[in-house]
């Protein structure tokens, strides 16, 4: 059977940052849009550790804002280096979605 997780793994940190690129959000946001656009599978217990990761690698920034519903939030934005992280992980992106369709489709 085919392990869709190990085809996810490679390609959500660039899905995460592309979300934040958009405006600054917090972790449960990121899920619920994750969720929107298809990923149902996405879970909190996911996206924090790859967040934490992300923040370590210097691609995110984040700082605490206050929240109308509660304890104040995380909040995530790109940090510079972040944007040319997401520059280069579209363009490769790119390069491998468009050889796979390429093979996929039995042209050459």
């Amino acid at each position: 059977m085919f392990d869709r997780r190990q085809l996810l793994k490679g390609t959500l940190e660039g899905c995460i940052l592309k979300i934040i690129e958009a405006e600054e959000t917090y972790g449960y946001e990121i899920v619920s849009q994750l969720r929107r656009f298809g990923f149902e599978d996405a879970k909190e217990g996911t996206i924090y550790p790859i967040l934490l990761r992300l923040e370590k690698k210097e691609l995110i920034d984040s700082t605490y804002k206050a929240s109308p519903l509660g304890p104040k939030r995380k909040y995530y934005g790109l940090s510079k280096k972040g944007k040319e992280f997401l520059m280069e992980f579209e363009e490769n992106w790119n390069q491998v979605k468009d050889t796979v369709d390429t093979i996929l489709k039995g042209e050459k």
